[in-house]
């Protein structure tokens, strides 16, 4: 069963792909789209093009555990995703993944200018490898 990870942006959003056991990822990439709607239509196609069996949608919460704008837009996002596939969906409590991301994209000698372009797959690759840690095996 394939598991597809979504790290939400303003504009790219990063997909993360689970292996067929569910395991482990493998694959990770952005997309660019500035509109949530053709945002949900690419996600989706992504989606059903891999058979992907379980999406997973960051939710980023603040700090203090609140809901502030991202967090609705990733509710918004989730209700157009929802709306185009019957692939259920889950939220994933993403604090600092993005955070995390670029720490891990410095580590390995990325300059800053070219995290952008890459920070986001690896935000979904976070929020995919938490979400498995979560399954039984």
């Amino acid at each position: 069963m394939r598991i597809m990870a979504i790290d939400y942006g303003d504009v790219r959003t990063g997909l993360a792909i689970s292996d067929p056991t569910a395991t482990l990822c493998g694959e990770a990439f952005t997309i660019t789209e500035r509109k949530a709607e053709k945002c949900a239509d690419a996600i989706v196609k992504e989606a059903l093009s891999r058979e992907v069996r379980q999406l997973v949608l960051g939710y980023p919460k603040n700090m203090d555990g609140s809901c502030g704008p991202r967090a609705e837009k990733s509710m918004e996002l989730k209700a157009l995703i929802e709306a185009r596939c019957d692939i259920p969906l889950a939220l994933w409590d993403e604090r600092r993944t993005s955070i995390a991301a670029h720490e891990i994209l410095h580590a390995n000698g990325r300059r800053m200018k070219d995290h952008r372009k890459t920070v986001d797959a690896v935000a979904a690759t976070l929020i995919l490898e938490g979400f498995l840690g979560t399954l039984k095996k």
